[in-house]
């Protein structure tokens, strides 16, 4: 049996467990040699405390935990470091009463590892005095641990007036670490978002974000040829317990949870946590999103009045969605640093990137959390209306599909309709719709364009193509023509699947499917 660390954030706890570990430690030999001022963002469940705690043992000299491992045969010396590290995750209320009181009680515990007397109240300057006190009593210098740093501020991201009292509380307690620098050999910092040199971190000027460079794409997260040297017993375990070979589960697995791009010379990432969990519970299912449901991420997407259906293959230069946080004109850097969107492609002549969901899971999961936004607030209902949806389409049944679609709408009170307080445009339809066939687990798009024109939404299932024209209150007949007109149909002549022309009418009246027409 392979105990695979499921939840296990601990270095020690992993290796003298005898968990099975993805050996990372070439990448903590190279970020601390010679780095000092480090930054790392990655989605949630990604590993980044993982890779804290590794950092941690190796600066404390247990050199007991790394035997076998890469950086056995690249660390000569083995120095031990006092190590000072924060844990941010759990502070989640959005006070900063209770940032303090979290940081205070940390500074507390390593006074009293250190033997250090607490001689202030402020944090700044209590921290900034320890710092120095473990350097005077060890003559040695100290390494900075600081996961999860933007936290406190992800609860308040959506909350203008919040959000500045949390980053300046913040800001005072990062400030003094410039300051320190002669008593510090390493500073490791570790969050979602994108840190701002304008603000949380003004005076760290030397601060190396190394979230983007290719050398670094793979510190978090699990490549195609970890996984097949790492879990060969998990693989087989999955073939045997859902009747699919080892080239089957490989390639559902890559379909469900890889995919991430973190640069734009980039192995592809499976996330670490679903994979482990796939393994473990011998099931492909959507883990990550049980881990939590990003209530920020709504709330930004209703600040910024965001497309859902334009999100999937956004272009944008690395300005546009590696950036400040707080100076974000879009939703793309937010979708871009939580992992609901990553890199797909890249264009090095006008260095220009595409951007996309990674994986299965990611794009299903997020249209489940949007379905209460966009369709409906039963979310049962929806469910089991996806389920007819699937078996019209599974059977090439796009009118059976509709039909579902058709009685599930009509079926909503009014005042429980996501129309009742949008505007009732074609842009809400067919991000309706968008959702809805989403949930389907087909591939889906919207907006697709060509040099005539952009066509609402394609699908594409095992043996069909389906183009569509949305109308509202429109002529069908008039769509189909549309879609002959600005030859929506001509790119997927040669695929080889058949390809099926689709007009929908939506009744504003009604709020609901009215009639179609299918060719």
């Amino acid at each position: 049996m392979v105990n695979y660390p499921i939840g296990i954030q601990t270095f020690d706890k992993i290796r003298e467990g005898g968990y099975l570990y993805v050996d990372k430690t070439k990448y903590i030999y190279e970020v601390t040699h010679p780095g000092q001022y480090v930054f790392l963002s990655r989605p949630r469940r990604f590993g980044k405390s993982l890779l804290t705690s590794t950092l941690e043992a190796y600066f404390s000299g247990r050199k007991d935990l790394f035997k076998g491992l890469a950086i056995e045969k690249l660390e000569k010396e083995w120095k031990q470091y006092p190590v000072l590290h924060f844990d941010l995750s759990d502070i989640k209320k959005g006070t900063v009463e209770d940032f303090e009181d979290s940081v205070n009680s940390s500074l507390a515990s390593m006074e009293e590892t250190y033997g250090v007397v607490k001689t202030a109240d402020n944090l700044a300057t209590r921290f900034k005095e320890l710092v120095e006190r473990i350097y005077k009593r060890t003559g040695k210098q100290v390494v900075v641990l600081i996961d999860e740093y933007d936290a406190p501020l992800l609860t308040v991201l959506h909350d203008p007036e919040r959000l500045e009292k949390m980053r300046t509380a913040l800001q005072s307690f990062y400030s003094p670490i410039k300051k320190l620098d002669p008593y510090l050999r390493f500073v490791f910092i570790t969050g979602i978002t994108k840190f701002s040199q304008l603000s949380i971190f003004s005076q760290l000027n030397n601060l190396k974000n190394i979230s983007m460079k290719p050398q670094y794409a793979a510190i978090c997260g699990i490549t195609q040829k970890e996984l097949e040297d790492n879990f060969q017993e998990g693989i087989r375990a999955l073939g045997e317990e859902n009747e699919m070979t080892s080239e089957q589960v490989l390639a559902k697995l890559a379909r469900t949870y890889d995919g991430y791009h973190f640069a734009h010379k980039s192995p592809g990432v499976y996330n670490p946590f679903s994979l482990l969990s796939a393994m473990d519970n011998c099931d492909f299912d959507n883990y990550w999103f049980s881990t939590g449901t990003p209530t920020f991420l709504v709330n930004m997407l209703k600040h910024f009045h965001a497309d859902i259906t334009k999100i999937d293959g956004s272009e944008a230069f690395a300005t546009d969605f590696d950036q400040p946080t707080e100076n974000m004109q879009s939703i793309l850097p937010l979708f871009y640093q939580s992992g609901y969107i990553t890199i797909k492609s890249y264009d090095p002549i006008i260095d220009r990137y595409t951007l996309g969901y990674p994986n299965e899971e990611v794009k299903v999961g997020l249209m489940r959390i949007l379905v209460p936004y966009y369709v409906h607030t039963n979310t049962l209902e929806a469910g089991n209306t996806v389920v007819q949806m699937y078996l019209a389409l599974r059977k090439d049944d796009m009118d059976g599909c509709l039909k579902a679609m058709q009685e599930f709408l009509t079926t909503i009170p009014y005042q429980e309709n996501t129309l009742k307080d949008a505007p009732t445009t074609e842009g809400h339809f067919t991000a309706m719709l968008y959702v809805m066939f989403s949930l389907l687990n087909v591939y889906v798009e919207s907006q697709v364009r060509n040099a005539k024109g952009r066509l609402d939404i394609l699908i594409k299932t095992d043996t069909s193509i389906y183009v569509m024209e949305l109308k509202m209150n429109g002529d069908l007949d008039k769509a189909l023509r549309q879609i002959d007109e600005k030859d929506y149909t001509i790119p997927y002549q040669s695929d080889g699947r058949k390809v099926v022309k689709v007009a929908i009418n939506f009744s504003t009246e009604d709020r609901t499917l009215k009639a179609w027409k299918i060719e």
